[in-house]
């Protein structure tokens, strides 16, 4: 798996956090994302948590359609 440069993909106040302090924050932790974007999540797929948008079920789908199509 890759490494994932943190400061790219969350806003400042969670770059420095550890692994289990960000999977349970807001999803507005991410770059990006805002809090109505959060609360948007939160009323169409009860997503409150980084955690709860990486196992959400349509992302999953979405990220296994994207891989076949890249395996082609």
């Amino acid at each position: 798996m890759a490494a994932i440069d943190l400061a790219k993909v969350l806003d400042k106040a969670w770059a420095d956090k550890g692994l289990a302090e960000i999977l349970a924050a807001p999803v507005s932790a991410l770059k990006g994302v805002s809090d109505r974007d959060g609360e948007l999540l939160k009323e169409a797929f009860g997503v409150t948590t980084v955690a709860d948008l990486a196992d959400l079920k349509y992302v999953r789908w979405a990220q296994a359609l994207a891989a076949l199509d890249a395996a082609g």
